[in-house]
């Protein structure tokens, strides 16, 4: 199992609240704060195709490709997910033109859970962007089997949302039969 947290913040909401949900889980984490990864250079239709990119990427998407279950962690930022985690996603394009990766064979099947935190009314602002993760996984032929929304602002504060919390704790459950 792999985890993928997107938020720059350390320790922050979404990575407590993945805490719960992993308890006593082997898995390996990937902080994607911890790595360079370079925004899609768009060249889908260029004769070349792609250009090489000098960053962490390959690295990681190799990790990715490794791993049966994924978890992915966001905070809500500006109603979508971070932009550490957004540059991740969008460089897939560039990994299914891939040779070497086999991307498109290789992320079939592969079983996605989302976990997302922010505050006011998240559990109503954060479901478009469950949708749009609900949409990738569609395309690339991942299978979306949860999500936990946690509501927190301040470090710490999703501590309090005793019903993400037991979202996460149930799913954690699901998890331990399952592998």
């Amino acid at each position: 199992m792999l985890s993928i947290y997107g938020s720059s913040r350390e320790e922050g909401n979404s990575e407590v609240l993945a805490q719960y949900l992993l308890t006593d889980i082997v898995h390996q984490s990937i902080y994607l704060r911890n790595y360079s990864i370079h925004p899609i250079r768009d060249q889908r239709h260029d004769q070349g195709g792609f250009d090489p990119v000098d960053d962490d990427f390959d690295q990681l998407i190799n990790q990715f490709l490794n791993h049966d279950v994924i978890v992915f962690v966001t905070p809500l930022y500006w109603y979508g997910m971070t932009g550490l985690m957004k540059n991740f996603v969008d460089r897939w394009s560039q990994a299914m033109r891939d040779e070497r990766l086999d991307f498109k064979e290789r992320v079939k099947g592969k079983e996605a859970y989302l976990i997302i935190t922010g505050g006011g009314e998240v559990e109503v602002k954060a479901l478009p962007l469950i949708q749009q993760f609900q949409l990738i996984f569609d395309f690339v032929g991942m299978s979306f089997k949860g999500y936990v929304i946690g509501k927190g602002v301040k470090r710490g504060d999703v501590h309090e949302d005793e019903g993400a919390i037991l979202k996460a704790r149930l799913i954690n459950e699901k998890l331990k039969r399952h592998t």
